[in-house]
């Protein structure tokens, strides 16, 4: 491998085909199915890159420290980690809405709404605070790292602040959507030292995969999950 290789971390789970994809149009291939490997650092075919396969809350944070020179995440994974990396491209796949969303029975006519003190489960604290801020709302954040739906079933939480892409987890636990608080799509991110030192390798990727997507058509790249 070339001593100076760049790193690419990329985040296991659903974002994975598609990270693969536009990389191999710009002639970055791994040497095994970066989807099905147990190694957690796989070289490219040429030796010019090795990617780094890790959690996706992770995934900023090695881009911040520089233990990845650039990577791909999801927005709302990067919005939440609230880390200081470059954001040159939308990728527009891996398409999703983060939403408020509360018990259908809530809104039926006659009942009691009570938010007067309104306790909000959810993934995001950080963009759920941030977006009840912006409406004047004061609440009670609980924080939840799995099963959000069952908070507001068990009386746990009023309400929550999830990720949805079809909606119909919420549906089949009689959760309704009640606000829009961002749209998701997979984002480009590059360590603002590595952006300087390695510009001669980094930018000809990003503008690689600039090019790919214009070619393409930016919402042609969407691929929205189950």
């Amino acid at each position: 491998m070339d001593k100076n290789a760049i790193t690419i971390a990329l985040p296991k789970g659903r974002l994975m085909p598609d990270c693969v994809r536009v990389l191999s149009e710009v002639g970055l291939r791994a040497e095994e199915d970066l989807s099905t490997t147990r190694r957690l650092l796989v070289p490219s075919e040429d030796g010019s890159a090795r990617f780094l396969i890790i959690r996706d809350k992770d995934l900023p944070t090695y881009v911040d420290y520089g233990a990845a020179d650039m990577g791909i995440v999801g927005k709302d994974v990067l919005m939440e980690s609230k880390r200081n990396i470059l954001e040159p491209l939308d990728l527009g796949f891996g398409y999703c809405r983060i939403v408020v969303a509360q018990p259908a029975a809530t809104l039926e006519p006659g009942a009691t709404s009570g938010w007067g003190h309104t306790r909000v489960a959810t993934k995001y604290p950080y963009i759920a605070q941030r977006h009840f801020a912006s409406l004047g709302e004061q609440i009670e954040i609980i924080p939840l790292y799995g099963s959000i739906e069952l908070a507001p079933l068990v009386g746990l939480a009023d309400r929550i602040v999830d990720l949805v892409s079809t909606g119909e987890t919420l549906r089949q636990n009689n959760l309704v959507e009640v606000q829009d608080v961002m749209e998701v799509t997979a984002r480009l991110v590059v360590n603002r030292a590595s952006m300087k030192i390695k510009a001669d390798r980094l930018v000809p990727i990003i503008e690689a995969i600039r090019e790919q997507l214009e070619t393409r058509g930016h919402g042609d790249t969407r691929t929205r999950g189950k």
